[in-house]
């Protein structure tokens, strides 16, 4: 199996085993002895490691192109999904989805950042980096789904919105900042879940939530490691430096009060065990948008700007 530089040891233990195995099957040996004894050793050097991430190692996770992406959550964790096309102005855009689904029966407006799995559909999906007609699509939906009391839920998976020519010239800023504005006013429960990478307001452009859920080892953050790296340092080489120094995390994040839940996965990351990722993501949400939908509209909003205006805050 092909792995990180810090799986290294638990790739050279899985060749082991399997060559113990083979040997045993092939000579009529009996190694389960030592077999189990290499299986006992790589369980706990697994542990030790996954127990033990840098910064930067979570940031390698957070991109492993076998991650779930969220066309893979709404399949998982909704039925009845429609999806919604278009902008209404320019195009439709189609690296952020969105539409009309059912979670546990419940009716939800679901959108995201979708990333494809090759390099065709890379292409197709623009590596997950929305133009701006993918912003002005999400707040269409949104505030159709303000106008029939529905809540929201946002799956949030970008290095960021996309920085050509021709974004910007169709207004890129401008309709992140829209989206910043209108969702401080969206008059239904909004819950966002970063589920891989958070970057800069690509990421925030969708991300103003009542509740903001970080994967465990996702991270957010107002800029990549490596273009961190490049305007401190000059090198993109210390971008291992710069996921320190950015708190990026989700558990630095939680301690600094940015998002309100990490949702943990399943040992070595998310895509190591989908259905386990999927029933812990869908406990999350379902619980939190259970919460939000308890509160009138004007307590809702209250609490939304309180959260926001609280982040940063010092004495």
């Amino acid at each position: 199996m092909a792995g990180f530089d810090f799986e290294k040891p638990l790739i050279e233990l899985d060749k082991l085993i399997q060559e113990h195995k083979k040997y045993s099957a092939e000579k009529k040996v009996d190694l389960s002895a030592e077999i189990r004894n290499l299986e006992e050793k790589r369980a706990a050097q697994e542990k030790e490691i996954y127990s033990n991430l840098t910064p930067w190692q979570r940031v390698l996770i957070a991109r492993h192109p076998q991650r779930p992406y969220t066309s893979d959550y709404i399949g998982a964790l909704m039925t009845d999904f429609v999806e919604l096309h278009g902008d209404r102005a320019f195009s439709d855009d189609k690296a952020l989805i969105g539409g009309l689904a059912r979670l546990d029966g419940v009716k939800v407006m679901v959108m995201g950042h979708q990333k494809g799995r090759d390099i065709k559909e890379n292409l197709k999906r623009n590596f997950g980096c929305a133009h701006p007609e993918g912003y002005r699509k999400a707040l269409r939906l949104m505030q159709m789904a303000e106008k029939f009391d529905i809540p929201i839920v946002i799956f949030i998976d970008t290095p960021g919105a996309y920085p050509g020519i021709g974004a910007e010239e169709r207004g890129q800023a401008q309709a992140i900042a829209l989206n910043l504005r209108e969702m401080t006013t969206i008059g239904v429960p909004i819950v966002a879940t970063v589920i891989g990478e958070g970057g800069s307001g690509g990421a925030l452009g969708i991300g103003v939530a009542d509740r903001v859920c970080v994967l465990e080892n996702a991270y957010y953050s107002v800029i990549s490691p490596e273009g961190c790296a490049a305007i401190l340092w000059k090198s993109s080489a210390k971008a291992p430096e710069a996921a320190e120094v950015l708190k990026l995390n989700a558990h630095q994040l939680l301690k600094l009060g940015i998002i309100d839940e990490v949702v943990p996965e399943p040992l070595g990351g998310a895509h190591r065990d989908y259905q386990q990722m999927f029933r812990n993501l869908k406990e999350t949400v379902a619980r939190n948008l259970s919460q939000l939908m308890a509160l009138n509209k004007e307590d809702l909003l209250k609490m939304r700007y309180r959260k926001y205006r609280s982040i940063g805050s010092f004495s």
